[in-house]
């Protein structure tokens, strides 16, 4: 979070949904497009109530000067004037190198004397203005603290020779004038305005342009007085006092090339437009964690869940690697239905003839039967088609149940089979837990808890899967030849199973789950998962007498007063809430991290305990715990990312 890069890249991952997972390769191409794996569960993070005070801050830190960091490109007077008026500088790639870098090694300042001025203060927003200021004008006023970098490509296309960090012209000047944007949002109330920090603090900041070696030296100057006359109204306009720091505008001498040769370490994308890995890029983090998590493994002999490989997301690109081979591929998608009898027949015949691939009806996409029951017929026909090609050696108990398409079988050797997704979970749970059903002869609340716990895989289920799985149990298992249970009419859910709403607390480390109020208010749920201490973030747990002996009340803890309000901060919090986490660790047993909705609070302790067990920046620590959070986008809001 010490440079501007991260900020800019933070508002596109916060805005765009999970892609898919897949091989990384440094010379991925901006310009391909991949398809994004809707995220169906977006949640709402409730602010809390109005602070019924000001925000307070220390005397010195609405004044004191001295917080600005130091930076390398003040004063100017080191490097060539190339402009008097406006004035512009001239900087090679060696400086600008060490710029950055010294930048970069610069502590943030203090929340107080940012905030709540990064969240957005629009003077007509007054929804935003009151909540956060209480009438206290001197809360709006500019910090005098920051002391940014941002570098500026000329001609927009960040695509191919981008210096990290470097955004376009249009991202904080106003079209076809020479001005910086207003960006603070006029109306409404936010504390996740991330898509206008690039904006907001450009002015704050010496500004770096250059371009790719089409370039003129003319073309770049034009462009960097542009911009250094839009400091200078943006200097006349909002500091006419001259209190604020000076900020200049500098123009690169070094071409793109000579910057690639003599300052490698500044090339995020490279001429050719490959990926260098030089910058934590978070859409590839991303990719990479999301990858990690849900790489295919097996949960039942010869049948395994994973994310689809990438020669099927990316035809003709590459070939399949030899432990990737399957003899059959199951993608679950939304547009899919259950297949039929003769569709199962002909793929059964087709199978000695290579890989075949079948579509199947993607989680939360089935509902319940009403009076037709072909569609469970058809589930169990599948299931039951997966399970002898798999176990072709397991004699079958239970004819078709079609009566005139009878299911082949006809290999004797073992099939491989993947279900899959693009994420490797959202889509292929449903199937993969009717499977575990089917092929263990355990009932659904079994299945959610084996696939889990034993099998180590996450995955999401919705409602509706939990409806459907729970009326469809008695079938699936009558007719699976690994249950006992002929003659048995109803298999009853436990308590803990009918307040599940088909997801589970998200897995962040074996010893860390991230959650919501409901999975806290779930005790029973949580036993079974193997988690034995709660912290509770600003929501406290409701839990009765007897709850709360069975977990112990030394296992519990609960940190007050501390709502997702952009104001209430959690830093003096980590210590303590972090020693808890070690505890259980040290014990062997695993804590829930939960607040209401377990996307900002509560995120924010998983990904400092991420930080601090396997000492990664803030970026590769946010990126692995959004992954692993399962379906749900973490939202820390600006405060907490800060």
């Amino acid at each position: 979070m010490a440079t501007v890069v991260v900020q800019h890249q933070q508002q596109h991952t916060l805005q765009h949904s999970t892609p898919p997972p897949g091989g990384i390769s440094p010379s991925l191409n901006l310009n391909r497009s991949s398809s994004p794996i809707p995220n169906k569960h977006l949640p709402i993070c409730p602010p809390g109530p109005s602070p019924i005070t000001s925000q307070t801050t220390s005397p010195t830190a609405r004044d004191d000067t001295t917080t600005q960091p130091s930076s390398l490109l003040y004063p100017p007077d080191a490097f060539l004037r190339v402009s008097d008026s406006p004035p512009v500088y001239s900087i090679d790639a060696v400086a600008l190198s060490a710029a950055v870098q010294h930048f970069a090694s610069q502590p943030l300042p203090d929340p107080n004397l940012v905030f709540p001025w990064l969240h957005g203060l629009h003077p007509d927003n007054h929804l935003q203005l009151g909540f956060f200021t209480n009438r206290k004008r001197s809360l709006r006023r500019t910090p005098k603290c920051w002391r940014g970098l941002t570098i500026i490509k000329v001609g927009s296309d960040l695509t191919t020779a981008r210096i990290k960090g470097a955004v376009a012209p249009e991202e904080i000047l106003i079209p076809s004038r020479k001005e910086f944007p207003i960006v603070d949002p006029r109306e409404g109330f936010s504390v996740r305005n991330f898509q206008i920090q690039t904006a907001k603090l450009a002015p704050l900041s010496d500004l770096i342009i250059y371009g790719d070696d089409r370039l003129t030296e003319k073309q770049l100057r034009d462009v960097a007085k542009g911009i250094a006359t839009a400091q200078q109204h943006w200097r006349q306009m909002h500091d006419p006092e001259h209190l604020l720091p000076v900020y200049n505008t500098f123009v690169l001498s070094s071409s793109f090339s000579e910057v690639e040769k003599v300052a490698p370490e500044l090339v995020a994308i490279n001429s050719q437009g490959q990926l260098t890995g030089q910058v934590v890029d978070f859409f590839q983090w991303e990719r990479f964690e999301m990858c990690d998590m849900s790489r295919a493994s097996e949960f039942s002999k010869n049948v395994w869940q994973g994310p689809t490989p990438d020669y099927i997301l990316r035809p003709g690109s590459c070939e399949p690697d030899s432990g990737e081979y399957f003899d059959l591929l199951i993608e679950a998608n939304d547009l899919a239905s259950i297949p039929g009898p003769r569709l199962l027949a002909k793929l059964d015949k087709e199978l000695d003839d290579g890989p075949q691939r079948i579509e199947f009806p993607s989680s939360g996409s089935i509902l319940l039967p009403s009076g037709e029951n072909r569609e469970v017929d058809d589930l169990v026909n599948t299931v039951r088609w997966i399970y002898y090609l798999a176990n072709p050696d397991e004699p079958e108990n239970h004819p078709d149940t079609d009566g005139d398409i009878p299911m082949a079988t006809s290999s004797k050797k073992p099939r491989k089979v993947l279900i899959h997704c693009p994420d490797g979970y959202t889509e292929s749970s449903l199937l993969v837990i009717a499977y575990m059903m089917f092929s263990e002869g355990i009932p659904a609340h079994d299945a959610w808890l084996k696939l889990h716990c034993e099998k180590k895989r996450n995955f999401f289920a919705y409602p509706s899967d939990v409806t459907f799985l729970s009326t469809v149990q008695t079938r699936l298992l009558h007719e699976s030849p690994a249950a006992n249970c002929h003659g048995i009419t109803s298999f009853p859910d436990p308590p803990w199973f009918r307040h599940c709403d088909g997801s589970l607390p998200s897995r962040i480390l074996p010893h860390m789950y991230l959650g919501n109020l409901s999975h806290a208010n779930n005790p029973e749920m949580l036993w079974q998962l193997g988690i034995r201490r709660i912290l509770s973030i600003g929501e406290s747990v409701s839990w009765n007498s007897s709850e709360i002996s069975k977990m112990g009340a030394d296992n519990i803890m609960h940190i007050t007063q501390v709502q997702d309000n952009g104001i209430d901060p959690l830093t003096q919090e980590f210590d303590r809430c972090l020693d808890f986490i070690r505890c259980g660790k040290l014990d062997g047993t695993a804590t829930l991290v939960h607040c209401r909705v377990g996307v900002s609070r509560s995120a924010t302790i998983c990904i400092a305990e991420v930080m601090a067990s396997y000492g990664l920046s803030f970026p590769r620590a946010y990126c692995f715990v959004r992954a692993r959070r399962l379906n749900v986008i973490i939202q820390p809001h600006l405060r907490f990312v800060e």
